[in-house]
């Protein structure tokens, strides 16, 4: 779609995704890249500092489905600058892009404990 030659397949080695970009190896996707750990992270949050059951379940629901879409856009945004641009490997993958899937969760807890929280409820109140 966005105009590379990418082919995608069960590393036979591990539990991993190969990713092939113009008939060159460019990435390996596995288990911690899909998200689920952060998800998980998000989610334990927003229940330690719950709001009302349906805020809770909505803002959950709404949140992970964010993290989990974004974090797929990062994984195609990676691998194609890994692409382009093989020489910064270790700084988009240790720093950049980490920082754009943590920084979204960060920003949806701040929002989750602004607006929807009873702690914040609790705060205003007295």
């Amino acid at each position: 779609m966005l105009g590379y030659d990418t082919v995608i397949e069960q590393s036979p080695y591990e539990l991993s995704i190969l990713v092939t970009i113009n008939d060159s190896y460019t990435s390996r996707i596995i288990e911690g890249c899909n998200s689920v750990s952060v998800i998980i992270l998000f989610l334990s949050f927003i229940v330690a500092f719950s709001g009302d059951l349906k805020e809770t379940i909505l803002f959950g629901l709404f949140g992970a489905l964010l993290i989990y879409a974004v974090n797929i856009l990062r994984i195609i945004a990676l691998t194609i600058m890994y692409h382009r641009f093989p020489e910064y490997q270790d700084i988009l993958h240790d720093l950049f892009f980490p920082a754009i899937i943590y920084g979204l969760t960060f920003m949806l807890w701040v929002t989750w404990v602004k607006f929807f929280s009873h702690l914040n409820k609790k705060a205003e109140n007295g």
